[in-house]
Formats: C-alpha cells, structure tokens, sequence
C-alpha cells in the first residue's frame, strides 16, 4: 500500500438550535501527521471531471461510480501523488461532508473484524460519497453500504450536515460502523478518538450496520452492566488519549460549558453537550485556533515546561486547512451553502465564507503548487504562522486584529451579495465574483499583516550591535 502518512484532526458539530443563526455547521482542521507542510488546494469538482472508473492510491481498492454525480466543492492535496485527500466539502444539494476525524479503536473488535487493507479509506470517501448524496441522512447511508462491500483500512470520524441534520459517522473494525444524529441544540467536540458514547439501537436518530447489536452481544464486547455505550465497547482510554485526545474535548466544552467541571484527563467526557450560550461561526475559528488559553497548559504560556506541553492543542503548526461548512436557513437554496476556509496554522490567519454553488474556486486558493509560493494564500498563511509563533506575544495582537477586520469584511460582502442574489440573472457569475473579492482581500490584508510582523521582527533579531556607525 502506498502510504501517506494520516492526519489528526479535530472536528466540532453544531446543530441548527444551538447556532446564532441557526444554520446546521460540521467543522474540523485538517492536520498533517508531522512538522512538514501538506500544500491543500480550494477546487470545484463539476459533473464532467467526476470519474465513473474510481481506483484509490493508496490501497488499489476499485469502484464503479453512478453517472449522475452532483457538482461539489473540495479541498483536495496540492500533491496528487498519494490519491486525492478530498477532505471536505458541499454539493449542489447543499449537503456537506468533512472526512475525515482519524480515531482509535480496541483489539477487541479488531480481532473480529480485521482492517482490510484492499478497502477504502480517507483518501477516498469524499470523492465516491458527496456527490451522490441528496440528504445527510443519505451520505451516511451510503458511506455505510460502501464501507460493509468494500471495507477500510484505518478507523475514522465522518460528518455530515444538511439545512435541518448533522450527523456522526465512526468506523468500527474492517467493515461495521455506526452514525448518530447531533441533537438540533447541541454540539460534539470530536478530537482523535472513537468519540460517540451512550447509543440506543432502536431510536431514529441512529443508523448502524445491520448486524452490530448481535456482534457485540456474539462477541460479548459491552463492559457495561445496563447501557450501551459505543466508546467503551469499541474505543480506547489510554495513556495517549489522556495527553492527546481528551484535553481537546476538555478545552471546547469548558468554553462552551463553563459552568462544568471537568479535568483534561478525564476519560469519560460526555459526546453531546447543549451549550450554554448559542455558538456562532467566529466562536467555532476561535476553538480551532486555540492552544488552553488562560490556562497552564497554554504552549504560548507561564507554565512550567512540563505544564506547557503536557497536551496536544488544537492550533498546532500541522494545521493545514480548516474548513467550517454551513447550510443556512432563511436564504435561497442557491446561495445556502458556505464553505468558510482558512489554510495554515490557525493562530494566524482568517476564515473566508465562500458561497459553494459555484463553478470555479479563486486561483490564490486553487492553484497551491507543493512548491513554496507566497503569492498563494496556503504558503502566504503557513509564512505568517511560522513568523507569528516564534514571536507570539508581541504579534498575536496583529493576527488577532487581521481575523476580525478580515471576518468583518468579508461579512459585509457576503451580506451585500446576499441581499443583491438574483437566482434569475447570473447567479453563478454573481456568486463567483463576491468569491473572487474576498480572496482578494485576504491576499492584500494577510500581506500587510505579513508586513507588520517583519517590521517588528527585525528589532527583535539577536544578529545585532547597539553602537551604531
């Protein structure tokens, strides 16, 4: 098998209720696996570039495709070289897909029901999903036929979101799997873990392979005395997941959650949390980007060396694109969809609201090269992220103020091109214009706050003599 190595996310759900406004959001940052770069690029797939012959890179797992695919956004490698790494995106159905939240699992059920090395895997389940996926319900349904016929070859988390639903999709073993549908006033925090908890098989908000219940009571899998409770059947509570996994859930629900207590080691953290104010889309940016503010734990902090990197955070320098897919209510079907996109690290840089009924993406974010370029806004971003963290508390002020002036901003586009849509003109022109404008505002605004951060630097730079000539 040809191996890219595979990321760690984090992914956050939010259902309709529990918005500002009331739009459905399915979230994650697609993080490498190590310190190097992974150039993403910002693409539309139309019906005509779809293939109907499919074979993965990775694991030579081959598949004939149905012929009335739908358009869809995506956010593909800039490498082609190990498959296509679709990562996220929203169709024309206006149905949104991330995947995928890479997860643990036990040698419970993977003596059972072993990885299948032959099958499909994150690579691959953008691609031979959303496009023939009319509802989110539909997408999981899908997604769980293709996974009991084909198999994978790795454990994973996937969401999937409409203008009413957000569901949540966890492989189990080589071919089983089971999704749950997010309460509509409630959120999840998903870090690298198998996440869903408490599960009832008879209820309509849960979708599963047929024949799991009789697995694990075959197979006499359940720990619990009188509950069903996936993670603890199906998934891990390690050392790693104490130091890696669950200080992430920690963090975002006590945020969300204040007025919860809870410790970053804690093993059993509830999945679904209704939170205590309604979240809005920069409160979902700001909990990508974290590192445990104002805590000890902070990397950027006044720890101690061990408190400070004694968890993983969620902005980390792997970040490689962030997504936040929204399916808004109260507008036409055609400008719904949202696919908000930030590349790099996300302590500095900014989400831009891309409408996703469109035929074409910005070149600055379509055409990412593997090669370093900084007139693309990915390698524009990954320069300011390095630059801004070897300074951090002299520039963080700076980001901070470019994220808001250019979330602002770019709102405002977005409101006026809203209030302006016409679905009986041009409306793909029209869209692909106000996309156009915001790229170009990030290109300008991340390049005058890449200017900031130089000027500053350079008083900082240790290669100097205070006796001037």
């Amino acid at each position: 098998m040809q191996q890219r190595k595979l990321g760690s996310c984090t992914t956050i759900l939010v259902g309709k209720k529990a918005t500002l406004d009331g739009a459905t959001l399915i979230a994650r940052n697609e993080d490498g696996s190590g310190d190097a770069a992974n150039p993403q690029r910002f693409v539309v797939i139309d019906t005509k570039d779809q293939p109907t012959h499919y074979q993965a890179v990775q694991s030579g797992a081959k598949i004939d495709l149905p012929a009335d695919p739908l358009r869809y956004t995506s956010t593909p490698d800039a490498d082609p070289q190990y498959g296509i790494w679709g990562g996220a995106g929203i169709n024309r159905a206006n149905v949104a897909m991330t995947a995928t939240e890479t997860s643990t699992t036990n040698a419970r059920i993977l003596g059972i029901d072993p990885l299948v090395e032959t099958g499909f895997g994150e690579e691959d389940f953008i691609t031979i999903t959303l496009p023939y996926s009319h509802s989110a319900r539909a997408g999981v349904q899908r997604l769980g036929a293709l996974l009991e016929t084909y198999g994978t070859y790795e454990s994973n988390g996937i969401a999937f979101a409409d203008q009413d639903e957000v569901w949540y999709f966890e492989t189990i073993g080589g071919h089983h799997w089971a999704a749950i549908k997010i309460p509509d006033d409630a959120y999840v925090i998903a870090p690298n873990r198998f996440n869903i908890a408490d599960y009832d098989f008879e209820a309509e908000n849960t979708l599963f392979s047929a024949d799991l219940p009789r697995l694990i009571e075959q197979y006499r899998l359940n720990p619990d005395h009188d509950t069903v409770n996936l993670r603890h059947i199906f998934g891990s509570a390690t050392l790693k997941d104490q130091h890696y996994n669950n200080p992430r859930a920690w963090y975002v629900q006590s945020i969300l959650n204040p007025s919860r207590l809870q410790t970053p080691l804690d093993q059993d953290l509830p999945f679904a949390l209704v939170p205590e104010q309604k979240i809005s889309l920069e409160t979902i940016k700001w909990l990508l980007s974290s590192h445990y503010q104002n805590t000890a734990y902070d990397p950027y902090g006044t720890g101690t060396p061990e408190q400070r990197h004694a968890f993983r955070p969620i902005g980390i320098n792997r970040n490689q694109e962030t997504h936040v897919l929204q399916i808004r209510p109260h507008v036409p079907p055609e400008i719904a969809g949202i696919h908000w996109l930030a590349y790099g690290p996300n302590t500095f840089n900014a989400l831009v609201p891309f409408y996703a009924n469109v035929s074409d993406t910005p070149s600055c974010y379509r055409d990412t090269t593997p090669q370093y370029d900084p007139t693309q806004v990915y390698w524009l971003s990954r320069t300011m992220g390095i630059l801004g963290d070897h300074d951090y508390p002299r520039l963080n002020a700076f980001a901070a103020d470019f994220d808001q002036q250019l979330t602002a901003a770019c709102r405002q586009i977005q409101h006026t091109t809203d209030q302006q849509f016409s679905a009986l003109k041009t409306p793909l022109t029209q869209l692909e214009q106000a996309n156009q404008q915001m790229a170009n505002l990030y290109v300008t605004q991340a390049t005058q706050l890449l200017g900031q951060m130089v000027a500053l630097s350079a008083t900082q730079m240790k290669l100097k003599y205070n006796l001037n000539d």
